[in-house]
């Protein structure tokens, strides 16, 4: 603590927010003054929070009572000093700063998005293996709607005008929202987020923000956090910024592409490539444990009902386990790239997904792939839309949760209980959205059936 106590006096913090993520990435914690907190003993939390649906709820008492121990205990939150970031949003100078979660043993708690992850990471380094990924984050501006019945619309950019078509690579709709990202990027840099490119993505008014390669829990935190920065950013510029996988009807789904190649931990060598520059098994390897797992961890790459739609026909996500070099209609793109830069480019995540949970789980497939040495099928040439991907992939919330919930492997490294609270979660979660009545059912059943 002696070192973050130092950071905080010196750039005269006075609110420090105790932070952790649940499981749909909501940023849980306690907000309180800085000599509080450093005087604090340990943050305590109640475990509960972390099975808390995206709408407040929880699951079923019977199941409850088997997730969470029946006298309520808390869970001990400990500071990560390689996790502080300023809020520049903030009305007074403020800190966030990231947890992990502990039981009063110490032991980590299996439940905690951000162990998950760490568990995964603890595999690779007992191999000698060291993950780099870059995420690509896609994301929709809209006008504010204070209404959910209405659909989203795009916002007024400086011209006064709102978009109409789309405008992918358009260097001029992007400067449309000049202002708003210009406080992007301050506030990125204020938070060392270590952005790299902005583009104008295929919807109206949809971008992309890639972040440069680098150590997987690092970058888990900054996309965390710049999902929050950007949002403030918009609210700023009275427009919304939206994560949500598939937001707008007839416009292209939002994913969060995450780029992973893994080097030897001792050379920093990309074990993927050769001294000759071909491909290694290892690289092999990687691809074909994806294919093989990706089906079970669909819900941690696909976590909400509005994730699916954006998998719906005629839609430009690819929806299949194949993959190919340079072939952007596939789940499992290798760039062409320098054997240096030999990556696997997982195309399936949406941007809705827990970044800690979706880096979790791809690392976690190309791990049994090479450590059970599957062989990946034939790599795809030319379109791979054509794919079949009905017996590989589960394409609706209940089916992915019934294919993880079945899932030995998945139960046996990242826990049992891991996998029964995410799964009851996320069931709960689609109770409360079929009880829902739609604008499609009033229109066309109401007056016909």
């Amino acid at each position: 603590m002696k070192k973050l106590s130092a950071w905080l006096k010196e750039n005269k913090i006075t609110e420090v927010e105790c932070v952790i993520t649940d499981f749909t990435g909501i940023a849980r914690g306690k907000i309180m003054p800085c000599n509080k907190f450093i005087d604090e003993k340990g943050i305590r939390l109640p475990e509960s929070i972390l099975i808390q649906s995206v709408t407040g709820d929880y699951v079923d008492d019977d199941v409850y009572d088997v997730l969470i121990d029946p006298a309520e205990i808390d869970m001990i939150l400990k500071p990560d000093e390689n996790a502080v970031f300023m809020v520049p949003f903030a009305l007074e100078p403020t800190a966030m700063i990231i947890h992990d979660c502990y039981d009063k043993q110490g032991n980590p708690i299996s439940m905690s998005p951000r162990n998950v992850l760490k568990k995964v990471l603890s595999l690779y380094e007992a191999k000698g293996w060291k993950p780099v990924i870059a995420p690509e984050l896609e994301f929709y501006l809209t006008k504010r709607n204070a209404d959910p019945d209405f659909p989203l619309e795009p916002p007024i950019g400086r011209s006064g005008r709102q978009e109409s078509g789309r405008q992918s690579y358009s260097i001029d709709a992007a400067n449309e929202y000049d202002p708003m990202f210009e406080d992007v990027y301050d506030w990125c840099e204020q938070q060392n987020l270590d952005i790299d490119t902005l583009i104008h993505e295929e919807g109206t008014a949809q971008m992309e923000i890639n972040f440069r390669h680098g150590d997987a829990l690092s970058l888990a935190d900054q996309v965390f956090v710049f999902k929050r920065t950007v949002r403030e950013a918009a609210l700023k510029h009275n427009m919304t910024a939206t994560f949500m996988a598939k937001p707008i009807g007839d416009e292209p789904g939002s994913s969060m592409h995450v780029h992973q190649s893994i080097l030897d931990s001792k050379t920093g060598i990309n074990i993927f490539s050769n001294e000759d520059g071909t491909q290694t098994e290892s690289f092999l390897h990687f691809i074909g444990g994806q294919q093989k797992y990706i089906a079970a961890c669909m819900p941690l790459f696909a976590p909400n009902v509005n994730s699916y739609r954006r998998f719906l026909p005629g839609t430009s996500a690819p929806v299949n386990v194949a993959w190919g070099i340079d072939n952007r209609t596939v789940s499992l793109r290798v760039p062409d790239s320098t054997p240096a830069a030999r990556r696997v480019e997982n195309r399936l995540a949406g941007a809705d997904a827990n970044p800690y949970l979706a880096f979790a789980a791809t690392l976690l497939c190309g791990y049994l792939g090479m450590l059970e040495r599957v062989a990946p099928g034939k790599p795809v040439q030319g379109s791979g839309y054509e794919e079949s991907s009905a017996e590989s992939l589960p394409l609706n919330l209940e089916a992915a949760l019934e294919c993880m919930e079945n899932s030995d492997e998945l139960k046996e490294i990242l826990s049992p209980i891991f996998v029964q609270a995410y799964v009851e979660v996320k069931r709960a979660e689609y109770q409360n959205f079929k009880r829902v009545i739609s604008s499609w059912e009033r229109k066309y059943l109401q007056m016909t059936v």
